[in-house]
């Protein structure tokens, strides 16, 4: 139990306060007055009650020392989401918090950082990571038992405006075809029909695809970090899929195909041989070839939103965009594309008509719809 020892020394009186941590070892602090010691006692029971309490030597550890240890111990990401992750911490939390205690670190002082980036200009979704990533690290200090509870707290953060999406119509798709280097011309076509990323697209190796199904299989994607490549996995489950593709799309890939390879080797490879760097192709051969196509500004992911955009003009439910697209699910599906299904409404609406349209009234009974939906309402106003 924790107790107050009074103490007088040189005639000057303090109130030395002492508790037992949850590990058992004897902590305490000294007062210039009995009412301080008492109200520190009382919030360290009540911390420890509620498993709140933290070590004040482990919150005495500065930000960048405890973001070193935990970059040590963070192993679930991937090295382009590692590399992201590191640079927005190095660029806009260390300057602010590096030599800062992790206690010291308050709500209010993440508030006004944040306040502070937006009155710098840097676009919001950038303001809104680096606040997410500071979140994730103190939550982990929280964790860890350096603080009681994290500053990344209740913060107000500007709104993210969802960014324009450009799609391309089918002339399009063949004039930006026409336009690039007939070595990736099938490139083109995949992306804007089947939905790949240019990751699933520049690590896709001959054995995934199908030409007898018309299919393709993702399995692996290729990242570049630091002028480093990586090949692995897709990130999530929904990720690994197989895409069917139109026959036009087949077609282009099998002539791509037909000058032979191993099932091992990639299907789109640099202009020399060897993996796609994606930078070096993004800027040598991509860029060139939508300024020649006329489509300055288009991006690489805008070849998946064009798919997307195609399959829900085919018609294409929610659920199976979401499929063919590998989201995680369908509601980020109508978060994203929503806004691309008011034609489906009114199908719906023509298909339920056409479903009444077959309504026959039980034999023998004759009933004007029309003038039983008048009476009805008619009975309904007098009452």
């Amino acid at each position: 139990m924790a107790h107050i020892e009074r103490r007088v020394r040189s005639g000057k009186v303090s109130y030395r306060a002492r508790y037992r941590d949850p590990a058992g070892r004897e902590r305490s602090k000294s007062f210039s007055r009995k009412v301080d010691a008492e109200r520190w006692v009382a919030e360290i029971e009540h911390a420890k009650t509620r498993g709140a309490w933290a070590d004040p030597a482990l919150g005495r550890v500065r930000f960048s020392d405890w973001l070193a240890v935990w970059w040590g111990t963070t192993t679930n990401l991937r090295p382009s989401t590692r590399a992201r992750d590191e640079t927005l911490l190095r660029l806009y939390a260390v300057p602010r918090f590096g030599q800062t205690p992790l206690a010291a670190i308050s709500q209010l002082e993440v508030r006004v950082w944040v306040a502070e980036l937006s009155a710098r200009g840097f676009a919001p979704a950038t303001v809104t990571k680096a606040y997410q990533l500071l979140g994730k690290v103190m939550a982990a200090a929280v964790d860890a038992g350096y603080l009681a509870q994290t500053p990344c707290r209740k913060v107000p953060l500007p709104r993210v405006e969802r960014e324009e999406m450009s799609f391309l119509t089918p002339t399009e798709i063949v004039t930006l075809a026409e336009a690039i280097r007939p070595a990736y011309r099938a490139l083109v076509f995949v992306g804007a029909y089947g939905g790949l990323r240019i990751g699933e697209l520049a690590g896709l190796r001959r054995s995934r695809v199908d030409l007898l199904r018309g299919t393709v299989r993702v399995a692996e994607i290729l990242t570049e970090v630091a002028g480093r490549l990586h090949v692995g996995p897709p990130k999530t489950r929904a990720s690994r899929r197989t895409v069917s593709l139109p026959r036009v799309v087949t077609r282009e890939l099998e002539a791509h195909l037909a000058n032979g390879g191993e099932p091992n080797d990639h299907v789109f490879t640099a202009p020399q041989g060897g993996t796609l760097r994606i930078v070096a192709f993004r800027n040598r051969i991509w860029r060139p070839a939508t300024d020649a196509a006329g489509l300055v500004g288009l991006r690489i992911h805008d070849l998946r939103h064009t798919a997307v955009a195609l399959w829900i003009a085919a018609g294409a439910s929610p659920k199976e965009v979401a499929v063919r697209a590998g989201h995680t699910s369908v509601s980020f599906t109508l978060d994203r594309y929503g806004h691309l299904y008011p034609e489906a409404d009114t199908r719906l609406r023509d298909r339920l008509d056409s479903l009444h349209a077959t309504a026959r009234p039980p034999e023998g009974v004759v009933v004007d719809l029309l003038d039983q939906d008048m009476r009805s309402q008619h009975g309904a106003d007098l009452q």
